[in-house]
């Protein structure tokens, strides 16, 4: 499965759940992703772009480079999505008055990204000025 079909397949899992409370099986073939991405273009368009919103903004930024622009500022972002997969894209935002950046596609340049967890201990030192004794 591609990281594109993933978000997808992570947009549809958030609408059923969000919206229409239909409980649909996690895993499902790559054919039925493109079947029930239709069905809720043509069915429930507003609900599903709400989510396509949602899940646009919902990533933490990687700092990984990423496309930009003249017209919009942008950011690398990724998101672990339910199936433990970690997926990324450009977070497009800004662009003034007439600006539309949740317009630019995002989707079909999705990528993968590698998470390593480190534990860091760190040690804070907080210096204030004391009264002279």
């Amino acid at each position: 499965m591609t990281p594109d079909q993933r978000l997808m397949r992570q947009i549809i899992i958030d609408v059923s759940k969000t919206y229409l409370d239909l409980d649909i099986p996690t895993e499902f073939s790559v054919d039925k992703i493109g079947e029930l991405w239709e069905f809720l273009e043509d069915n429930h368009y507003d609900e599903l772009q709400d989510l396509i919103e949602t899940v646009r903004s919902s990533g933490e930024e990687t700092g990984l480079e990423c496309e930009w622009s003249r017209h919009y500022e942008s950011k690398a972002v990724a998101r672990q999505l339910d199936d433990g997969y970690w997926v990324g894209w450009t977070y497009w935002y800004g662009g003034g008055k007439h600006g539309n950046p949740e317009e630019v596609e995002w989707i079909d340049d999705a990528y993968y990204v590698d998470v390593k967890q480190e534990t860091k201990i760190v040690n804070v030192f907080t210096k204030t000025e004391s009264p002279v004794t």
